[in-house]
This record gives C-alpha cells, structure tokens and sequence, in this order.
C-alpha cells in the first residue's frame, strides 16, 4: 500500500508503542501523525489509520475525511471513540484477544505463585534474615475461577492445570465441543453461575473486554461472596472491579488478596493504602506487553493494510452492536 495513504498515532512513547512503530513503519513505510501540526494537511489522502491504543480524539478523527479504515493496535475499544469512528462512515477493527492471551494468562498465573508462596512475606522476611517462613500453599489443592472464558482465559486455564488446580470457569456462550482437553474446565457455567463460582473458588481471575454490562461486575456483594483465603486476579480492565469495594474487602481482611494490573484511572494513586498491603500485588498494565504480542498484533495491521489495498475486507472488523466480552 502506498505509504502516503496511511497514518500512524500514538499519544504514548512507551517501550511498547515505540516497538509497535518501528515493526509496522518497517513493513510499511509509514508516518507519524504529529497531533500539534496541521492534521487536516497530514490527513489528507489517508485512507487507513493505524491508531496506537484507540486514544486518538475526535480532532483528528474529524480531520480523517478519506478515512476508510481505522485500525486499533490493541483489542479493547474502552477507550475508542467507536460510536463517533463509525458515524463517519469509516470501518472499526482491532487486534483481538489472542494477540495478548500469552502474556495475560502468563501474568495471572504470575499472580498465583506469587499469593500461593506469599511472595511479598518472603522477600521481606530475606532482608530480616527470617528463615523458614511463611508457609505457602500447593496449587493442587485449589481451585480457580475463570470469569470470561476467551483466549486468555483459556490460556490460563492450560496453564493452572498443569500445575493441578481445578478449573471452573464462566462465559455467556456455550463451551465449544472440540475445545482442547488441557483448557477442558472441570465445570463450565452461563453468567447466571458466576455467584456460585465467585463462592466455591480460592482465586477468581478475571478476563473481560470492559462495556456497560460489565462495568463493575465485582462489586461489593459479589466480593463479599469470596472466601476470606480467596484471592482476586485482575489482568482485563480496572473498571470491572468497584475500586472503593475492593480497597475495603483488603484492609478489612475479607479477602485473601488481590492481584491488579489494571487500574480505572491510569496511572493510579500509588499511595493508596490497599496497595501497601504485603497481600496485595501491583504491576503498572504490563501484561499484556509482551515482545509476542507487538508481533501478533503488528502483523495484523500489516496485513489488513495489504488487503485494503487489495480491495479486500479487513480482518477483525468491529461494530457497535458487537459486545466485546471476553478477552
């Protein structure tokens, strides 16, 4: 595709955006929008956008008249302004779950070793020359619930059964029947069951694309469900979980722990005390930020910038009536 006819944005400088930039400017031969330039200069004959996250504004969406297609590197939309991107006639794609399901069910099992041998107890206990303490816990001996079922979660549940735990997990479809026997759960329920599994499990793991339904889904009666051990895995989106409720079940010990990579308001407050709590994992939204994943994602683009100019339907096309819901 000719170069001129694409556009790339990132309004971050992160290591990850800067890889994604120099794997598809390196296929491509593209530019970088400049969002204090003139955009309707550097817009000009630009039929595909490539946008870094979704985070562009409706500035430079106004100013994308030859848009015909607007590529998201990234697979939730949370962030995008969809409804407006599709008012002006130009199609929506992402880069979906599998892009990151590695490096997301890596970090939630991560997560699970790190509670289960109280990571933050013994390295604090090393640096007091405290030696044969804390007791952990075999992985054997749990079970772990899965709420969304898609690419990561599955990878995740590959993962927790070969260390023995035992899987229940929850999604809005039916479980498929030629379904991998390593990702096969034990038990398998509709979004009806969440509230069962949320009470059997001694750590619940979330992976859901974040919409209207499912904004806040652990609130505070479905965190009052856990068990007091139980331990809360959050690797998807921070609003899926009501930050107020979760800061009370932690430092009133109604939960075990958590473990949160994903905050509702990036970057966090680091100085909130639920943080500071040895029972309580932090990571700045880096699961997901894999040297595997640019390189799935990247090649999507790529690819769809192929077909486009081919006259072909891009891949992974999204519309406002698609509910995102597993990741």
């Amino acid at each position: 595709m000719d170069p001129a006819k694409l556009l790339m944005y990132s309004r971050t400088q992160s290591e990850y955006a800067t890889m994604c930039i120099d794997h598809v400017q390196g296929e491509l031969g593209c530019q970088m929008l400049d969002a204090q330039g003139d955009l309707a200069e550097q817009l000009k004959g630009v039929e595909m956008m490539i946008d870094i996250g979704g985070l562009s504004s409706r500035e430079i969406i106004d100013a994308a008249v030859d848009a015909k297609f607007w590529q998201v590197i990234g697979t939730g939309l949370d962030h995008c302004d969809v409804q407006y991107i599709l008012g002006k006639g130009i199609a929506l794609g992402n880069t979906p779950g599998f892009t990151s399901a590695f490096g997301l069910a890596e970090t939630a099992m991560m997560y699970i070793l790190m509670f289960t041998r109280k990571y933050n107890q013994a390295r604090e206990n090393f640096f007091e020359r405290t030696l044969y303490e804390p007791n952990g816990k075999t992985l054997a001996d749990l079970t772990l619930g899965i709420v969304g079922f898609g690419a990561s979660g599955r990878q995740l549940a590959k993962r927790a059964k070969s260390f023995g735990m035992r899987i229940e997990a929850i999604d809005i479809v039916p479980l498929e029947d030629d379904l991998p026997a390593d990702m096969q759960p034990d038990f398998y329920g509709m979004s009806d069951q969440m509230e069962e599994v949320i009470a059997r499990c001694d750590v619940l793991s979330l992976h859901l694309h974040l919409t209207p339904k499912t904004r806040h889904i652990m609130d505070a009666s479905r965190l009052a469900l856990m068990k007091p051990t139980a331990f809360l895995v959050n690797v998807a989106r921070g609003a899926l979980v009501d930050q107020d409720a979760l800061a009370e079940a932690l430092l009133e010990g109604k939960i075990g722990g958590a473990g949160i990579d994903v905050f509702s308001e990036e970057p966090a407050d680091c100085t909130r005390p639920e943080y500071q709590l040895p029972n309580c994992i932090v990571t700045p939204h880096t699961s997901g930020q894999t040297d595997e994943t640019v390189r799935r994602r990247c090649q999507i683009v790529i690819d769809n910038a192929r077909r486009l100019d081919a006259g072909e339907q891009p891949l992974y096309t999204v519309d406002a009536s698609m509910g995102l819901g597993k990741s």
